[in-house]
């Protein structure tokens, strides 16, 4: 990327960079108000998480993702944390994960030296595994699972006693109307070897903060928790504040959402405009587009304007000639860049 990244940063106006996923917005004021509150924090923290935050995040789980039944959460450092050591602290020695996906289930399996295969979104397709991962909405694609295919993946860990791992990142942001389902959901009470992992960074504009939760199966739950305690894997307690007081408040989720929706309108018209098809994309905060040509070339042609994307082969062989444009930008630079693309033509 940096030969394109040079590039951009030589066009007349800057670059601007829709490269990567991380947030811009600022964090909500009365988080950072909570995480200054609680600086004082002589005492080590607890892994499982202070009584205010386990309450915070069960009431988060009921009523925002709809788990009922038997359950239990867990709060990590950031999402990415978990992904990347899963395999390792549940000894998994087969992992299954999406043909395109983000690349930490691929990283994480890596680090244990499980057995990684790349799989379709049809469970009744998959081989028996220790963990399988899905990603709905999607990274890159923002696609999102239907019910049936999400019932699927369920009956899939039901029959084989599988764990499977629900990453809902990107829950929070749909953009067709297309509303995400948390698994946990639609398993109606039922969680074993269904677990739901969750970030607070985009959400709450928390990526700085690293600060995420894990929800669902207890016995699973407990197994991860253990081994999280003896290797240090604990929250700062000043974070877990701060993650307290974000789950209990949805309004400032629903004025993020709003932003990601209109930088996606402005942005998909001035590509389509430019002869790219914007496929799936349904909810979370990328484009996922392509010209039907390698995705270098389209990389290339973007980093003419001074826009930098990211190529879908990063996130496997399938994503060849498709391209993922993030909305992590200001408006005015969302504006830029389509104005950019349209004066092009």
């Amino acid at each position: 990327m940096a030969p394109f990244g040079a590039r951009a940063r030589e066009f007349a106006g800057g670059i601007i960079d829709l490269s990567q996923g991380t947030p811009v917005d600022a964090t909500p004021e009365f988080i950072q108000r909570a995480l200054k509150e609680s600086s004082n924090a002589p005492s080590y923290p607890l892994t499982i998480g202070t009584p205010e935050l386990r309450a915070a995040m069960r009431n988060w789980a009921t009523k925002i993702l709809g788990v009922t039944g038997e359950f239990d959460v867990l709060p990590t450092i950031g999402s990415k944390e978990l992904v990347a050591w899963l395999p390792s602290i549940l000894r998994a020695k087969t992992v299954l994960y999406p043909k395109v996906a983000y690349p930490t289930y691929l990283v994480g399996s890596m680090i244990h030296q499980s057995q990684a295969i790349a799989v379709d979104i049809d469970a009744t397709t998959w081989p028996v595994s220790d963990i399988a991962w899905i990603n709905s909405p999607s990274n890159p694609t923002g696609r999102v699972h239907s019910t049936d295919e999400m019932q699927a993946v369920i009956a899939y860990a039901r029959k084989n006693n599988s764990l499977v791992v629900s990453d809902e990142c990107y829950i929070s942001f749909p953009a067709k109307g297309n509303e995400p389902i948390s698994i946990l959901k639609l398993a109606a009470g039922n969680n074993k070897n269904l677990l739901a992992v969750h970030s607070m960074s985009k959400r709450s504009n928390l990526a700085g903060y690293r600060a995420g939760l894990a929800v669902g199966d207890p016995e699973v739950i407990a197994e991860i928790r253990e081994v999280r305690k003896h290797a240090g894997m604990m929250l700062p307690l000043p974070i877990q504040s701060a993650m307290t007081v974000a789950l209990a408040d949805e309004a400032h989720v629903k004025e993020q959402a709003k932003r990601y929706a209109a930088r996606r309108e402005v942005l998909s018209t001035a590509l389509v405009k430019v002869g790219f098809k914007i496929e799936f994309s349904d909810a979370g905060l990328y484009i996922w587009c392509t010209r039907a040509e390698d995705c270098w070339d389209s990389i290339s042609w973007l980093a003419e304007l001074g826009i930098l994307a990211t190529p879908g082969i990063f996130y496997g062989e399938a994503g060849a000639k498709y391209i993922r444009i993030a909305m992590t930008a200001t408006d005015a630079q969302i504006a830029d860049a389509a104005d950019r693309i349209l004066k092009s033509i």
